[in-house]
């Protein structure tokens, strides 16, 4: 693009600092870093079972419908984090509330620095 705009008059008397980098602040230590990090929320699921079936078998479920799933009657659970399974659990009444009473899990490193 040669040809000149009308801003460019104004553009040229503008003052630029010299070529130098930006003042950038101190790095963070890491101890703060990891603090931040192991207070993000993740989602923790408890993973039943699964099916696959047709989409003609999943037009006629309706509310009496019955689907076998993969997993085996007593079998521990999946313990999923984000999606991911970190280990197995069953399921536990805690109050009026279910919960779960982990059986196995995977080592969790998460890769964060340690505090």
């Amino acid at each position: 693009m040669d040809q000149a705009l009308p801003i460019d008059p104004l553009l040229d008397t503008i003052d630029l600092p010299p070529d130098e980098p930006p003042p950038q602040a101190p790095p963070a230590p890491r101890r703060q870093l990891a603090q931040m990090m192991r207070k993000i929320p993740v989602t923790l699921t408890l993973e039943v079972g699964s099916a696959r079936v047709s989409l003609d078998e999943l037009s006629r479920i309706r509310a009496d419908s019955v689907v076998p799933l993969d997993t085996l009657a007593g079998e521990p659970l999946t313990i999923k984090v984000n999606g991911t399974t970190i280990g197995r659990a069953e399921v536990v009444v805690t109050g009026d509330k279910y919960g779960l009473k982990v059986v196995e899990v995977s080592d969790l490193d998460l890769g964060l620095p340690e505090a």
